[in-house]
């Protein structure tokens, strides 16, 4: 390996102790555990068919927009998921403190960032002041998978670049 990437493995692994180990505290045990779950499956899906569904014209516009977006960026997760089998930190780093259930899939990149991103970008996008609430929110979402152990800080940067690109890209091909 390169000394470059050695070195920037060595920089991710002290940032992923530090949101996982130094911050540590009852409180945010409570909080990262319950936000973590507005980036997954249930909750992305379930909440854009019902804003798809029962929001009025423009909210619903944008939760379709919401979902396709979230549609087409899980093509790419599936696809990066298989082809870089990435170990999640509590199976390579020994002293990771797992805050929830073992995950049977790979680590990179962080489906849960992905999905959270590509369903806030539209909002953010077709009404920038939702997005003071909505940006930081799945900001929370994607540094509980670093709190949690379940991922590395790299596995949720691209999981923020591959949901935000998704999103503008479902935007801008609808206007």
């Amino acid at each position: 390996m390169s000394r470059v990437v050695i070195w920037l493995q060595h920089r991710e692994i002290r940032i992923f102790h530090w949101i996982n180990q130094r911050l540590q505290h009852q409180i945010l045990d409570w909080i990262m555990s319950r936000i973590t779950h507005l980036g997954g499956a249930t909750f992305t899906i379930t909440t854009m068919l019902l804003l798809w569904i029962a929001a009025p014209a423009a909210l619903s516009r944008t939760a379709l927009l919401g979902l396709i977006a979230l549609a087409a960026s899980h093509i790419p997760v599936a696809f990066i998921k298989r082809l870089y089998p990435r170990l999640r930190p509590y199976d390579a780093l020994p002293d990771t403190i797992l805050s929830s259930l073992p995950l049977k899939d790979h680590s990179f990149p962080s489906g849960h960032t992905t999905a959270i991103f590509s369903i806030v970008t539209p909002f953010a996008l077709i009404f920038p002041l939702f997005a003071l609430l909505l940006v930081p929110l799945a900001l929370t979402v994607a540094v509980s998978r670093i709190y949690l152990g379940l991922h590395y800080p790299s596995d949720v940067f691209v999981g923020f670049i591959l949901g935000a690109s998704s999103g503008i890209a479902t935007v801008m091909l609808a206007n």
